[in-house]
């Protein structure tokens, strides 16, 4: 196996689980909003676990969380923010980077509503916030090949790396499907090929059930070889409802994926390819503080 970065963990649950401001429609931005100093401490919990690149608190900061008024008076401002408390929460670890986090602009899971042209407007507005903080950009939770082609545009003028993850089909088994898909039905295959077109550095798969990553894992190393791969699962109890988004509801957690049994998974990532592996919604710094011991004669000194 490969040497191994450790992302950090979902940023929504673990402002929740401290008290932080937290509810629908803003979700993890409610905190940045009304006590940004909650952020840059779950940035530093991550930090302290052993995460080696953590996320920006910029995935709800978008009209489909926070408004298009709010969104147009303050988006910049709030961006910039999040930037802000990053670099606070990594202050003192001089090798941690710090990732832009690039939202599924029209809310997660809808690639059906994708409009270039607005998506243009909205990535642009958390470009300029973020990019005098950020090391690196991940477009997360990307349902189509439209929304990465949309990111990789918006972020190509700053000169920094681009990751880009896809979220996957999970409603059914993998051994149902024929290939691995996104959620907008189009092959991972083509959704890896396309990743090197664009220059990114990296694909990942994230905020679907583990059991569906192996299989992407497999498709995306053999479309193409050499591109850096990585994962990081959710732990919701069941897949989301393709008609509704991800954080669109405040989802269960599942009891069986506990650090040992998350790390269970991630080893088998690792070993099928992944070299960046992380936790996405529901996992926390339990899970990456265990990932960071059990994955750390693989992972990267930070």
């Amino acid at each position: 196996m490969s040497t191994i970065t450790l992302l950090d963990g979902g940023m929504g649950r673990e402002l929740e689980r401290s008290g932080a401001p937290f509810r629908q429609p803003e979700w993890s931005a409610l905190a940045l909003i009304e006590a940004p100093e909650t952020v840059a401490r779950v940035h530093a919990g991550y930090v302290a676990a052993g995460a080696q690149v953590i996320t920006t608190n910029s995935y709800a900061l978008v009209p489909f969380h926070i408004g298009e008024d709010r969104f147009r008076a303050d988006g910049a401002r709030l961006a910039d923010l999040a930037g802000r408390m990053a670099r606070q929460g990594a202050a003192g670890h001089p090798g941690v980077r710090v990732a832009g986090s690039l939202p599924p602009v029209f809310g997660s899971y809808q690639p059906g509503l994708f409009r270039a042209d607005l998506a243009a407007d909205y990535l642009g507005v958390l470009v300029g916030g973020l990019a005098p903080h950020v090391d690196l950009w991940l477009a997360e939770t990307q349902s189509s090949l439209a929304e990465a082609r949309a990111a990789a545009a918006a972020t190509a003028a700053t000169g920094k790396p681009l990751w880009i993850s896809f979220t996957l089909r999970d409603d059914v088994d993998p051994e149902d499907m024929p290939a691995p898909q996104l959620r907008s039905g189009e092959p991972v295959a083509e959704a890896a090929r396309l990743a090197v077109a664009l220059g990114a550095g990296a694909m990942l798969f994230n905020c679907s059930r583990p059991e569906v990553m192996g299989a992407a894992l497999d498709a995306a190393r053999a479309a193409a070889p050499g591109l850096a791969l990585g994962v990081y699962a959710n732990a919701f109890d069941t897949s989301q409802d393709e008609d509704g988004a991800a954080n669109e509801t405040v989802s269960t957690i599942r009891a069986d994926l506990d650090p040992p049994q998350y790390c269970g998974w991630a080893g088998g990532w690792a070993a099928r390819g992944a070299t960046i592996i992380g936790g996405c919604c529901g996992i926390g710094t339990e899970h990456i503080h265990h990932l960071a011991q059990h994955l750390g004669d693989q992972a990267d000194s930070a």
